[in-house]
């Protein structure tokens, strides 16, 4: 994996001096149509079967993740939303207008955690 180094302030502590930190290369992008014609290749399965999971997959995961559940794809990981708020003092009365939005989080599994330890490194 190639990376770039960048210099960035540490957000916990914003007034010490910044320093260099690694940042993933974005090497472009991999699409569903990608992801079907690679797996198609090792199943019994089409490309456009996969593809029509993997779409289907991608529509439905939110309607189940604003239900508050979280979605657990076997070792692969787990899909979850975390609430994004304003604090308010104590006393004062917290409302849904005091959320700002959503963030998706996945948690990878312990399959792919362990597919990625051996990942190497190069400088971009």
């Amino acid at each position: 994996m190639k990376f770039k180094v960048i210099e960035r302030n540490n957000p916990q502590q914003p007034t010490a001096p910044k320093k260099q930190y690694a940042s993933p290369v974005n090497a472009g992008k991999f699409t569903i149509k990608d992801f079907a014609k690679e797996i198609a290749g090792r199943s019994s399965l089409s490309r456009g079967d996969i593809e029509n999971v993997l779409s289907n997959f991608v529509e439905e995961l939110p309607t189940f993740l604003k239900l508050g559940l979280s979605v657990k794809l076997g070792d692969f990981g787990t899909f979850r939303l975390n609430l994004q708020s304003e604090g308010v003092e104590p006393g004062q009365k917290f409302t849904a207008a005091n959320i700002k939005g959503v963030k998706v989080i996945f948690t990878p599994g312990s399959e792919l955690k362990t597919s990625l330890a051996d990942t190497t490194f190069e400088e971009a």
